[in-house]
């Protein structure tokens, strides 16, 4: 367990930020969704050329002038789509999912790609030299807010460099397998040339420097925010450090431990390896006190959300928020299924009946993936329940998505520029009614039940994830065999079949079983809102039926979940949603004071021993 956490919250980019690691998953997710994207439309842009050539050879096989003229027609109305469609060219990305992607690729991680960097051939410039001791002794940065001070080496600066570079080229790599095109996210440097070679302009200001003075300033970033929150959580521990937990100092001593055994494997000291890989001064004890330090950055700041998560609003606080802002706490209930293509989504909402009644057997016959024409033959499947905006938003269905616009020639997209959504308005409209259908984009829906501040309450559930054994690891559940499906069930009623009838003896079940991040704490989920579940997992959960004690089979993308049904809270989704919004607000204004106190300054002489490029020996 330790060490799949330490491959995921330290090698992966874990941040000491908690805001700037859910902008960093934002980044990842949307890396995906855009992949996707890109799939569908050289799909579209497949079909459109398709129809567009056979268009053309009836054409060239015409005579009759009219028709001619209709056949030129109908290829100029193809060949725009076609032009509209993003084609082998990288998605192209708004200008406020830059700004997410930039701030996320700010995020300084623990522990350094440390065989990725050296396997690349990139040592620190100037290693050769013998200037090791500058790097452990003189400060090259004050972080202080004028009574609470932390002197930073040089050392640590050029801890956080390797860091910060071995992060960008680790999420430059992951951006360019999505296919995405990374000068659009600012991520256009190469990797094997010096960083003081290469040119950065910035997106927001225009300004233009090196890519190596670019780095330094994420650099600068990173270290005041981690000594931010690190001053504040010694000072409110009675000036002294407090103390990290036990499975965080393990992940640093496993870490150490690793990279001490590739050491030793290629004829160096841990404290020598390090500092070839992360630069001069850069030790084990450095690199242990400032792991160390960043843990005590992210434990207080994760405290500081968490105290103000459970802060409790009063009725008043709630109403007065969903007063400002009712719209986006609306939800609606649908029926949804995306097609591949606008042709098979029209078609399909053609076929819908009045009742909505054989929506499931629509999405059988128009899924495209054996999984997914078993899993939609669950009426669950395609239903969302309690959908707001952002969720829809979130979860990239054609039907959130912004209006296509074009500008003037010469016109700029201006990040003030309101956008428009066509879909959402048409659903959230006033004048939905149940029993509506529409068809946006390659989206189908079919209505429920219209928005409104949904009165469903809040919900508590267990749950024991049983997932398919599939021939590769780590491979998704939805390319496992109907054999490795149903060795999946099996195993789960095996299990739901041993359960005591407690939700106790449920819990430990779930810790001895569950295969989901939540196993630790018995498979337990509180203040479940809808949308936040899959599909399958939240029909079940919010059925109106549903009661304290109730347990079942389901299946969904990740496998098999035994259910138990903890039961309703007293806060409905709308209210709980509201005073998450309002305890963020209060979180952002309190980690907005805090690092408005504190300030980062250069210490001339000592960033003359900076590590700021990097010598290619190959």
């Amino acid at each position: 367990m330790a060490k799949k956490q330490l491959d995921e919250d330290l090698l992966a980019g874990g941040s000491l930020n908690k805001e700037k690691d859910k902008q960093a998953k934002k980044a990842e997710k949307l890396a995906k969704k855009n992949a996707k994207i890109k799939e569908k439309n050289e799909a579209k842009r497949t079909a459109l050329k398709t129809k567009i050539d056979s268009l053309k050879e009836a054409k060239t096989n015409e005579t009759d002038e009219k028709k001619i003229e209709k056949l030129d027609s109908q290829i100029k109305k193809l060949s725009d789509k076609y032009s509209a469609v993003g084609g082998n060219s990288s998605v192209s990305i708004a200008p406020r999912t830059v700004k997410i992607i930039k701030s996320a690729v700010c995020i300084v991680i623990v522990v350094a790609l440390l065989v990725t960097y050296v396997a690349t051939g990139a040592v620190r410039k100037g290693f050769i030299a013998s200037l090791s001791l500058p790097a452990q002794y003189f400060t090259g940065l004050t972080v202080s807010n004028g009574e609470n001070t932390a002197k930073i080496k040089v050392s640590t600066y050029n801890f956080y460099f390797a860091s910060t570079y071995n992060s960008l080229m680790s999420q430059q790599s992951s951006y360019e397998q999505s296919g995405m095109d990374t000068s659009q996210i600012g991520l256009d440097v190469d990797f094997s040339k010096k960083l003081s070679s290469q040119t950065y302009t910035d997106s927001e200001t225009n300004e233009k420097m090196t890519w190596a003075e670019h780095i330094h300033d994420l650099v600068l970033d990173s270290i005041e925010n981690t000594y931010t929150y690190y001053l504040a959580a010694v000072e409110e521990n009675g000036g002294k450090e407090p103390e990290i937990t036990d499975d965080q100092k393990s992940q640093i001593d496993d870490t150490l431990s690793q990279y001490r055994e590739t050491a030793n494997k290629n004829g160096y000291t841990l404290s020598g390896y390090l500092v070839l890989a992360m630069g001069k001064g850069v030790t084990e004890s450095v690199f242990r006190t400032e792991s160390t330090r960043q843990y005590i950055a992210q434990n207080y700041q994760s405290q500081m959300s968490t105290d103000l998560a459970e802060k409790e609003y009063t009725d008043d606080e709630i109403n007065a928020y969903k007063d400002k802002n009712e719209d986006s706490l609306k939800t609606v209930d649908i029926k949804l299924f995306e097609c591949s293509s606008e042709d098979e989504a029209k078609e399909f909402a053609g076929k819908i009946k009045a009742d909505g009644s054989n929506f499931a057997d629509l999405c059988v016959a128009y899924s495209t993936d054996e999984f997914y024409k078993k899993a939609y033959a669950d009426e669950g499947y395609s239903t969302e329940l309690g959908m707001s905006k952002s969720t829809l938003q979130s979860r990239g269905y054609a039907i959130a998505s912004e209006d296509a616009h074009e500008h003037e020639e010469g016109e700029e997209h201006s990040e003030d520029e309101e956008p428009v959504y066509s879909g959402l308005n048409w659903l959230f409209s006033s004048d939905r009614k149940a029993g509506d259908i529409y068809n946006y984009s390659t989206s189908v829906v079919y209505v429920i039940s219209p928005a409104s501040l949904s009165n469903r309450k809040t919900i508590n559930v267990r749950h024991i994830l049983i997932a398919p054994e599939t021939d590769e690891e780590n491979a998704s559940a939805t390319t496992a065999t109907d054999k490795q499906w149903s060795a999946a069930y099996e195993k789960a009623k095996d299990i739901l079949s041993k359960w005591d009838k407690t939700e106790d003896g449920f819990a430990q079940l779930a810790k001895d079983n569950s295969s989901d991040g939540s196993a630790s704490d018995g498979g337990l989920y509180s203040n479940v809102v809808t949308g936040q579940m899959v599909n399958s997992f939240s029909s079940w959960c919010f059925d109106d039926g549903r009661k304290t004690g109730d347990t079942a089979i389901i299946r969904s993308d990740y496998g098999y979940h035994i259910m138990y049904f903890v039961g309703k809270n007293d806060q409905t989704v709308w209210q709980y949603n509201a005073q998450q919004a309002l305890a963020s607000d209060d979180s952002t204004s309190a980690s907005e004071k805090l690092e408005e106190e504190y300030t980062v300054k250069e210490n001339w002489f000592g960033s003359r021993y900076f590590e700021k490029d990097v010598d290619i020996s190959n």
